[in-house]
């Protein structure tokens, strides 16, 4: 995981959970083609913003709904 990352997160006042970071940080991986610690710098805040409302929408299409 990115400490780079986290600390951008933490700096735009964006809380997020270690499983939303590891999510994070293979998007800026599978976005700028290099480690999320370098890819980091590439990207912009406004973008930052849309990749993690991207996982967060991912994550919660992914949680069941069970009733027992």
């Amino acid at each position: 995981m990115s400490i780079k990352v986290h600390q951008r997160l933490l700096r735009l006042l964006i809380m997020t959970t270690h499983e939303e970071r590891q999510a994070i940080d293979r998007e800026i991986e599978a976005r700028t083609k290099v480690y999320c610690d370098k890819g980091i710098d590439k990207i912009s805040d406004q973008e930052l913003r849309v990749i993690v409302d991207m996982v967060r929408r991912r994550k919660a299409r992914k949680i069941p709904e069970v009733y027992a």
